[in-house]
């Protein structure tokens, strides 16, 4: 199977910002002005309290000054892995430019209104999801799923500031964020920063 068999961005590192947020931002932009579906899906590893990982996919909700936003139920599998082990990475991966952003960092849970705030903000199909609740729990079969699903919808559409108190959203800090460029020649760029001491260290990695 080709890969990127198709025209890329360029990308210079040398006119790249001091903090990898402005970047950041600006790339996940391109991708969704390229065309790219769901720009803001992403990766999430975390890992429990014997250091075996675990890997799924799931959406960004923001990227600010405090760092990348997601959220779960506390119950599930990445919530209680990340509070016994409360660091995480994230992977962004673009192809229809061949881009993809690498974050490590340490995660904090936010209070109960914060994360209620995020909740509500979204879909009535999110809060739906919510209200089942139960992730990673195991299912019985596919009619309890469906019995459970359909009392949840019904109660978002007639509840919609109805709670999920084990919805929490989480803050990944970054302490280190790649940038990588594709390049049809396997000549890809691949900028990482590193906060050291209180400021970001840039550097280029070989391919």
């Amino acid at each position: 199977m080709r890969v990127w068999d198709i025209e890329l961005p360029s990308f210079d590192p040398a006119t790249a910002p001091d903090e990898p947020l402005p970047l950041f931002r600006q790339w996940l932009r391109e991708a969704a002005e390229a065309g790219v579906p769901e720009p803001h899906t992403m990766t999430l590893a975390t890992a429990d309290a014997s250091g075996d990982p675990s890997v799924r996919t799931l959406m960004l909700h923001d990227a600010d000054e405090r760092g990348w936003h997601f959220a779960s139920h506390r119950g599930s599998r990445k919530g209680r892995e990340l509070a016994v082990r409360p660091r995480a990475a994230l992977g962004f991966y673009w192809a229809g430019v061949g881009r993809q952003v690498r974050v490590r960092g340490s995660v904090t849970a936010a209070g109960p209104e914060e994360s209620a705030a995020d909740l509500h903000r979204r879909s009535t199909g999110a809060l739906a999801a919510g209200l089942v609740g139960r992730q990673s729990e195991v299912l019985g079969s596919a009619e309890e799923l469906a019995r459970a699903s359909d009392a949840a919808w019904e109660r978002a559409r007639r509840e919609p500031e109805a709670p999920v108190p084990s919805w929490t959203l989480y803050v990944l800090r970054a302490e280190e964020v790649e940038f990588f460029q594709g390049d049809a020649q396997r000549r890809h760029i691949r900028l990482n920063y590193r906060y050291e001491s209180g400021r970001w260290v840039q550097e280029l990695l070989w391919p």
